[in-house]
């Protein structure tokens, strides 16, 4: 976990505030103000101002949770277990809208940075230009998932009508490639990791850049290691697409030869992540509550319970908590049973509670601090190993697997002690022998891949869900069953998300170009399995 420090906060929306104002993350709400009065900004705010606005995409709140993930995405992966319902695989329009509006929202910011920065003087330029470095990475890390999410998107020319001087009739963006796009960002992460490496800042820059970065408190190391880690996983992601597998291979190579050069995260201590500090400010994981807890979405998945029950996975403990009536017991819910059994077994009875397991509330839903979670050290090791595997390096990658798992472990633990919620006792530590014999039962020799697609299941859970959902359909593991009724409309897992009603409302002649992709069961283009 990284150290609190003083922030500068940024402006909202596509302007900041007028002065530069030093405060704790306590005081956002005391010192926000009307967008439409504001007429200056600078590249420092800007900066600030990108990652404020990306905060409900990172850290767990109750719209992401509640509106977008709960009835998407951790029903198709299974890392919830639900009460089955009519067309329950049919991605609904609120989920879609709300994440859509949220990333354009982020990104109207990232193009007032850019716009801000270009029209700067060169002295200007050169002496800020860890803020424009840091904040495409970030913003890269988002606009890969947005892709994930839909495929091709109105990208390069979006989010430009401050640039355009206001001109709507020039502003409406066209739709950018997937491949495109990646291949755009993929470029500059690169360019961006050299610059990294050979960029001088100076101490006052520097002290502004640790007060306004609200994710790695002004490390450029860490930003290094962000760069890099986030090049792997995209590189990784795209390595079974013919026109990016040669690519890959070299890149990842590049990395793993050249540690030095390219540095990744391999420890807890380095994680990307946006710590809670006072979750009395407008940065705080207390939607997660209502989000989870409400309408059941906190029920525990019979796959999940049953692997980490029968193999001994350290973790259980601290992820689940078991149901009331179950005597201690972890007991998942079965998919495969009907609506009204299995909602009989969630609520349970009065005189016999209902067995079912559900997240643990006190390391999960109502701790408030829980981190905003961007890269890990267990999911470089999970890309390592399985690139070593592929790649005939099976020791290398068996190594990787095991440090990705005692990593996961290490987490686990480390996000139940920030917690601020005693409502249950924290789990005994495992010790090195536990964490050894689950090793053990796990496995290794025989379908590696598979046994790390299902680590990194279990690993992401509900913490990183589109990263989740995103390798689930890369690697077609673990294997998912659904029950489907001859009435619905969509009865297999969808590949993707429609994009948005408003495309077509507002962005028509450009959608028109692209409509016959906009199709849930269209595979992106490196989902080749």
């Amino acid at each position: 976990m990284k150290i609190n420090k003083i922030m500068v906060i940024a402006g909202l929306c596509t302007a900041s505030l007028t002065t530069n104002i030093s405060c704790k993350k306590s005081s956002f709400d005391e010192l926000y103000r009307d967008p439409s009065k504001v007429t200056e900004t600078t590249v420092e705010k800007q900066f600030s101002g990108l990652q404020f606005t990306y905060r409900e995409l990172v850290v767990p709140t109750y719209r992401n949770y509640f509106v977008t993930l709960a009835p998407t995405i951790h029903r198709y992966i299974q890392t919830v277990g639900w009460s089955n319902s009519e067309n329950q695989l049919l991605p609904g329009a609120a989920a879609i809208t709300d994440r859509w509006e949220r990333y354009y929202q982020g990104l109207a910011q990232f193009r007032e940075l850019e716009k801000v920065y270009n029209t700067s003087v060169d002295a200007e330029k050169a002496d800020k230009k860890i803020f424009l470095l840091a904040a495409k990475i970030f913003f890269y890390d988002q606009t890969q998932q947005q892709v994930d999410l839909h495929g091709s998107i109105p990208w390069s020319e979006a989010g430009k009508l401050s640039s355009n001087g206001g001109n709507y009739g020039i502003s409406y963006p066209k739709y950018d490639k997937a491949e495109d796009i990646y291949t755009v960002m993929l470029d500059d992460l690169k360019a961006i990791s050299s610059e990294l490496n050979n960029l001088s800042i100076s101490a006052p820059v520097l002290a502004s850049f640790k007060t306004q970065d609200l994710i790695n408190s002004g490390s450029v190391d860490l930003w290094k290691k962000y760069c890099n880690s986030l090049r792997l996983r995209m590189l990784t992601r795209v390595s079974q697409a013919t026109s990016f597998a040669t690519r890959s291979t070299q890149e990842i190579n590049e990395i793993i030869n050249t540690s030095t050069t390219f540095p990744l995260v391999l420890e807890n201590k380095d994680n990307i992540q946006v710590d809670i500090f006072n979750n009395g400010s407008d940065i705080n994981a207390k939607g997660f509550q209502d989000a989870i807890e409400s309408w059941n979405n906190n029920i525990a998945g019979k796959l999940m319970i049953d692997h980490m029950k029968n193999n001994k996975d350290p973790r259980l403990s601290y992820m689940f908590e078991p149901g009331a009536g179950a005597n201690g017991d972890y007991i998942g819910l079965d998919q495969s049973l009907t609506s009204s059994v299995q909602s009989a077994l969630i609520a349970g009875t009065p005189t016999a509670p209902s067995t079912i397991a559900i997240y643990n509330r006190s390391t999960y839903t109502r701790n408030q601090n829980f981190p905003g979670i961007l890269i890990t050290a267990s999911e470089v090791h999970y890309l390592l190993a399985e690139f070593k595997q592929k790649n005939g390096n099976p020791t290398g990658a068996k190594s990787n697997f095991e440090s990705g798992i005692k990593e996961s472990i290490d987490l686990q633990k480390r996000i139940r002690t920030v917690s601020n919620n005693s409502l249950l006792a924290a789990p005994t530590e495992p010790t090195t022998t536990d964490i050894n014999t689950y090793i053990t039962n796990i496995g290794w020799g025989s379908n590696n891949i598979q046994l790390i697609a299902m680590q990194k299941w279990l690993h992401f859970n509900i913490i990183q869900s589109l990263e989740n959902w995103a390798e689930v359909r890369r690697l077609n593991y673990p294997i998912l069953a659904f029950r489907v009724e001859n009435s619905d409309i969509q009865k297999v897992v969808p590949v993707k998300w429609n994009l948005p009603q408003s495309e077509q409302a507002y962005n028509l002649d450009n959608y028109d170009i692209i409509k016959d992709q906009d199709n849930i069961n269209t595979k992106l283009f490196w989902d080749s399995n």
